[in-house]
Parts: structure tokens; sequence; C-alpha cells
């Protein structure tokens, strides 16, 4: 598949919820008890409970693995985490996923995400890298 710099190639609205948290937990292994507890995440000054930081960063490549054509190999993925995504017990929370073409050589295509939770973005440098 061919690439142009600035094509959008996915986009995706992920809604989690408190029990997305739990069953990340167990898949993860990751049961720090901020992703679960209100009076644990306000005991240590968080805003409420947060979506683990490796959830968000494997949602927002899985938007992008999604929109790859079968075979597509994966160089790299990075991304730099700034502000939590907070869960809300009721209403949970959704993450935004924009995934643009950054750059393309003869090598390779970076896909740059723009990953936000309402207004906030939540990763930057987020850059994926695939094999032309």
């Amino acid at each position: 598949m061919g690439y142009t710099v600035g094509d959008v190639i996915a986009e995706r609205t992920v809604h989690l919820t408190r029990e997305s948290l739990v069953r990340y937990a167990g898949a993860s292994g990751d049961f720090n008890p901020i992703h679960y507890r209100d009076d644990v995440a306000a005991s240590v000054g968080l805003p409420g409970v947060l979506a683990h930081g490796m959830l968000t960063m494997g949602i927002a490549s899985s938007v992008v693995v999604a929109a790859l054509e079968p075979g597509a190999k994966i160089l790299d993925y990075g991304v730099r985490f700034t502000k939590p995504v907070v869960v809300d017990p009721e209403a949970g929370a959704d993450l935004q996923v924009v995934a643009t073409v950054g750059a393309v050589d003869d090598a390779a295509t970076r896909i740059d995400l723009k990953v936000t939770f309402g207004e906030t973005t939540v990763l930057v440098k987020a850059q994926l890298r695939i094999a032309v």
C-alpha cells in the first residue's frame, strides 16, 4: 500500500470503563490500586482512577494495526506519556486516536498518532514505523 504524508489512515474513539481497567489488570498483571480504587488514587494526589499507561499505548497502536494490510511489518513504536486518562466510575472515558502518515522513505513509513482524552493530549511523540 502506498502512503502519502498527511493522509489519515485510521481514526477511532475507544470507550474505557472501570471494567476495562480490571480486565487489563488481569491480563497484564498490573494490579496497582490507582487503576481501580478511588480512595487510593485520591490518597496519592491523583484526580481519579487512571487508565494504565500501557493500555493507552496499546489502544493507540491497535488503531494503526487494524488499518494495515495483512503481513505488514512494524519496525518500532514509541510514545511519551504526558497526561493521565481519568476513568469516571459512571461515564468512563473516551480515548480518541488519529493516525496520520508523518514521513515516507525507501525503507519505512512513519505513522504519527494523536491520542487525546477530551481536549487533552495524553501521548506525545507517539510514532509507529512500518516497513515499506
